[in-house]
């Protein structure tokens, strides 16, 4: 088994190689970076850029400088900041475009909410490591834009997509996989995630209401109590529309609801409710882990998807899930201290290096199919594929190896 020093030591390692890829294959000469890099290392210049990929860019150089202090790091973030403020802001109309052009012009100016909460996780991340004044409240009014068009006041959560104006789509689709549903699991998981990195920074008691209520909406609508999975399509009215388990998504979301628990309860305005929220968050992200291990394979790995009507699951293996899996049940081991969830954690990681993580060309590979050869036609670098799901494993596992250390028996 591997020992905690020798893990975190290897994902320090791995974490200086995927940035390091990075900085040296999506800078584009025109400004900001690439649109498209292909799994054999062909830059497609006519691909346009999407607001996701940057805010995550934005995001993971951030979140890597905090944590290491190196200066490279800071000047991409520096570069992700200015070209998405640049080009990816409606300075008209509030809110953060879809897409741009390969020059950068808006190409898709619909407002997708799942990409504003991306770009205040992007935006909240930067202000931490800049404090620059105009970061901050560039977050703070795309939190409001959020609040004032896709918070339904009535039901609870938030509505999928809108036209440039704010007004509500009739796709909502947030991608050609999924579904035509007014509320998702996966905007909601991310509109967390971001409300949740803004109140670091911005302590709002009205942010602070959100928050809790989108936990609840978690606890009431989104998670089932019975299985302990997520359910990821619904009516305006919260009813299920597909009974689907995604095991990368449970396991993200078992640390991320409960980081987002602990957000409020670290807060300088805590109170008794939310030691108690988080204390209810800890339970539900053991229950989750538990639920998402009754899936691995005998390789460490997670299959993508199961559909429990069908019965039918996809069995291929995609990067981001293993790197969710690495932080989700090394965090499972913290709160409960048993050995299996430690070795789950290692074994995610130990899947991603002998079967994910590129030698000959650097990066993780999109996926695996369950044969182990490479998923074709997937990018190296694209609208969906990017840096913060590996390079977050990455600094979570690191950081919380450094900062508790494991006694593994």
């Amino acid at each position: 088994m591997v020992e905690p020093t020798q893990y975190g030591r290897e994902v320090a390692h791995e974490l200086t190689a995927i940035l390091s890829f990075w900085m040296r294959h999506s800078l584009d000469a025109s400004g900001g970076f690439i649109g498209r890099l292909t799994d054999d290392g062909r830059v497609d210049p006519t691909s346009s850029k999407g607001s996701v990929l940057n805010a995550r860019i934005l995001w993971t150089f951030s979140a890597a400088h905090r944590q290491t202090g190196n200066a490279d790091y800071r000047a991409v973030a520096d570069r992700a900041y200015a070209y998405f403020v640049r080009h990816f802001l409606d300075q008209t109309h509030g809110g953060v475009y879809w897409s741009v052009d390969p020059v950068g012009q808006p190409l898709s100016t619909r407002k997708q909410i799942y990409s504003l909460a991306f770009a205040i996780y992007g935006l909240s991340e930067y202000y931490k490591i800049s404090a620059k004044p105009e970061a901050l409240q560039i977050s703070i009014d795309l939190y409001h834009w959020i609040e004032q068009y896709s918070f339904d006041g009535a039901l609870g959560g938030y509505w999928e997509a809108f036209s440039r104006e704010g007004a509500l789509l009739a796709d909502l689709r947030l991608s050609e996989k999924d579904r035509n549903d007014p509320k998702t699991m996966n905007t909601h998981l991310h509109v967390l995630e971001g409300y949740a990195n803004l109140y670091r920074v911005w302590p709002d008691a009205g942010l602070k209401r959100q928050i809790r209520a989108l936990l609840a909406t978690f606890r009431m609508h989104i998670l089932n109590a019975d299985t302990h999975h997520l359910r990821p399509f619904f009516t305006a009215d919260w009813q299920p529309t597909a009974d689907l388990v995604s095991f990368g998504h449970d396991i993200e979301a078992s640390w991320l609801l409960l980081e987002a628990a602990q957000v409020l309860a670290d807060a300088a305005t805590a109170d008794a409710g939310d030691a108690e929220l988080t204390g209810q968050f800890r339970q539900i992200a053991v229950s989750m882990a538990r639920a998402t291990a009754a899936g691995l394979q005998a390789d460490g790995s997670l299959y993508h998807e199961l559909n429990r009507e069908s019965g039918h699951c996809d069995t291929h293996r995609e990067w981001w899930v293993s790197a969710e899996a690495m932080v989700g049940f090394l965090n499972a081991y913290q709160l409960t201290g048993e050995a299996g969830f430690y070795e789950q954690s290692v074994g995610a990681w130990q899947f991603a290096q002998q079967h994910l993580l590129d030698r000959e060309r650097g990066e993780w590979r999109w996926g695996v199919l369950d044969d182990y050869r490479p998923m074709p036609g997937e990018d190296k670098i694209g609208f969906w594929k990017c840096p913060y799901h590996n390079v977050r494993a990455c600094l979570a596992v690191w950081e919380r190896l450094r900062n508790k250390p494991l006694a593994i028996s």
